[in-house]
């Protein structure tokens, strides 16, 4: 695997279909208090990481966290899909009011992979045709270089399963 050198502090936003591994990328490189997670927010509101009906509290609360580790200049990874350019601007416009340089982590692998590793998950599996939207916006992200006029200080996109 590439050695990813990341600014410290940086906001490092992971990028990637549900069941792509962004949980685990971001357990296995990241300290728990460097990580916020719109899985654990929603689980924390309503007690099921699910339950998309708590989706704007659960990101209210993710911008809020994330504006106060910002503005201490701590290193914080975003775990949540960030495929749609709104939700990539939300979170790379507050860390540009704060200084902070941004760095997109995207989780590119084969979608048959992925959707195997969704149907596989023990505790919560996301319906497929999501899934597919989730993997087919990351492909055009991709494809279409979209990223690269987000602002993005620097792209990482990962591709093989040994590298997440």
């Amino acid at each position: 695997m590439p050695m990813l050198v990341l600014p410290d502090p940086s906001l490092i936003v992971l990028i990637g279909a549900a069941g792509s591994g962004k949980s685990t990328f971001a357990a296995r490189h990241f300290a728990p208090d460097e990580i916020l997670s719109s899985d654990a927010l929603r689980a924390a509101i309503s007690g099921d990481a699910a339950n998309q009906s708590v989706n704007k509290a659960a990101f209210r609360a993710l911008h809020a966290a994330l504006d106060r580790r910002l503005r201490t200049g701590r290193l914080t990874a975003v775990d949540a899909t960030n495929v749609t350019r709104e939700a990539r601007r939300e979170l790379l416009d507050r860390a540009a009011a704060a200084g902070i340089p941004t760095v997109a982590i995207v989780l590119d692998l084969a979608p048959d992979l992925v959707l195997a590793r969704n149907a596989a998950r023990p505790d919560r599996v996301v319906p497929e045709d999501v899934v597919r939207r989730h993997l087919d916006a990351v492909r055009q992200l991709v494809d279409d270089g979209a990223l690269d006029a987000d602002g993005f200080a620097a792209i990482h996109i990962l591709r093989d399963p040994a590298e997440v």
